[in-house]
């Protein structure tokens, strides 16, 4: 089963990949076509009725393999306001075949007619909430028909997330849903065809910049903190670890990020950015004494970063263990805080960002062939009960169920510090989605911060190059047509 946001991030890795979504929209219409054509007789009356979005496009393509018909297209609302690019061109194709077209601008001129079959292509897995004109009074002239109704990919009125059918919504007889079944389609008397339309198993394996598409723009109405408030606790040997984390998860949308150090760290953390919000505290390194304060602090934020710059040294660790114990929100865990995680008892939710030598040092085991290392990732995710994002040529992200591969990236990206960048945007993207939704995410663009910043300076980038590439990665990659 995939719900209706998850399909729309593999519609559109599919087309990064190289399957366009015109050839998609092809797929899906074909697909609703042999269904027409094995529930209506010969001689049959078709009525399709389209919206203007791409469900609407996948009934608008359904017409044109009805040819042996008496058929008719009634399209709900202006061709104007049609608002995808495939969409139009479908319909402006009817209009060049001459097939018999109407348009509906007042739904008190919409009627059923006498059709014996009609299909239902007004509202997709995109659309949520209670039905409005013209889809709310069709569905209604579609439900009192005395005809077979065919739906596209859901019926009209069905939340594609959560299976919840509106107040009149569409009543089919047949579904047609593509690529996999949908939330709420089990629950409907009605037959479910999921047809294959071309879809390949990559588009959900890789992370692509579909995966993109999770990140919503920012409400109108935001408040300072409602897009995440992450915290880094890190720095001691090192100062630029802490700093870079924090800047990454403000370049990834974060809207406030405060570093806990201590208190020699952070008189030269300010110097970095005036942006990053400094908890220094006294001593030279996390040591267990200041995990009670830490505690305190970190429950005030979304996400916690833990690890940037903290050191090996026994005391320091012990603190760790005793900051992931008693913490019970979403934790980034890096660089030498991760030996720790599998012997911690904790409520937390993880991300674990290791590479290699530290996947091993926790207990893991690693290959060469990413294929044989996915398996094995996905395992050690499964032991451990966290997300896993194992860093390498090819990123894997597992929860030890479902997991994902960031290939993006390259060598010029062994340099240090491109580590607590990936860190810093997980927090980040941690605070508002999916813990291993928001690791693929980060891996992917990370990584293609790298690719952008190397196709500039060649392998002579440096870490700080990542932060400006950042949110163009985010914001720009995702806006495709």
């Amino acid at each position: 089963m995939i719900t209706g946001s998850e399909m729309a991030v593999v519609d559109e890795n599919a087309a990064a990949l190289g399957v366009p979504r015109e050839q998609l929209m092809e797929s899906s219409g074909n697909a609703v076509a042999r269904v027409v054509r094995e529930v209506a007789a010969d001689d049959a009356t078709v009525r399709v009725v389209a919206g203007r979005g791409n469900n609407g496009g996948d009934g608008l393509v359904a017409a044109r393999f009805l040819d042996g018909y008496d058929l008719s297209v009634t399209l709900l609302g202006r061709p104007g306001a049609i608002t995808t690019a495939i969409t139009r061109e479908n319909w402006t194709a009817l209009q060049r075949g001459a097939y018999d077209t109407s348009v509906v601008r007042d739904s008190t001129a919409f009627a059923v007619g006498d059709a014996d079959v009609v299909v239902d292509a007004i509202l997709g897995t995109g659309i949520s909430g209670d039905l409005r004109e013209p889809a709310r009074t069709a569905a209604e002239r579609i439900n009192e028909a005395d005809a077979t109704v065919v739906s596209v990919d859901v019926p009209s009125g069905l939340d594609a997330e959560t299976g919840r059918l509106a107040e009149g919504a569409v009543e089919p007889d047949h579904v047609v849903t593509f690529h996999d079944t949908k939330p709420g389609l089990a629950d409907l008397d009605a037959a479910v065809t999921v047809a294959d339309i071309g879809i390949p198993e990559a588009a959900e394996l890789f992370v692509e910049r579909g995966d993109l598409t999770r990140l919503d723009d920012r409400r109108q109405d935001s408040h300072k903190g409602d897009n995440g408030e992450v915290l880094v606790i890190g720095g001691g040997p090192y100062a630029g670890a802490p700093g870079l984390a924090g800047q990454a998860a403000l370049r990834a949308g974060a809207d406030l990020v405060r570093v806990a150090c201590p208190m020699v760290v952070g008189r030269e953390l300010q110097g970095f950015s005036e942006n990053l919000i400094v908890r220094p505290y006294k001593g030279k390194r996390l040591e267990p004494k200041r995990v009670g304060y830490l505690l305190e602090v970190a429950r005030r934020h979304d996400v916690v970063v833990i690890g940037p710059g903290l050191g090996d040294q026994e005391p320091t660790l012990e603190a760790v263990e005793g900051i992931l114990s008693g913490y019970t929100g979403t934790a980034v865990v890096d660089a030498d805080a991760l030996v720790r995680v599998p012997d911690v008892e904790t409520a937390a939710t993880l991300i674990c960002t290791p590479h290699a030598g530290e996947l091993r040092a926790m207990g893991g085991r690693t290959a060469e062939d990413w294929r044989e290392r996915m398996d094995l990732v996905e395992e050690f995710a499964d032991d451990l009960g966290h997300v896993v994002l194992a860093k390498g040529p090819y990123d894997v992200v597992s929860d030890g169920e479902r997991t994902r591969v960031s290939r993006t990236g390259n060598p010029g990206m062994t340099v240090g510090g491109t580590g607590d960048v990936l860190a810093g945007v997980a927090g980040a993207l941690a605070a508002t989605q999916d813990p291993l939704d928001a690791a693929a995410m980060a891996a992917y663009a990370n990584g293609r911060a790298g690719d952008r910043v190397r196709d500039e300076k060649g392998d002579g980038l440096v870490a700080t190059d990542l932060l400006a590439a950042l949110p163009g990665v985010l914001w720009s990659d995702r806006e495709t047509e």
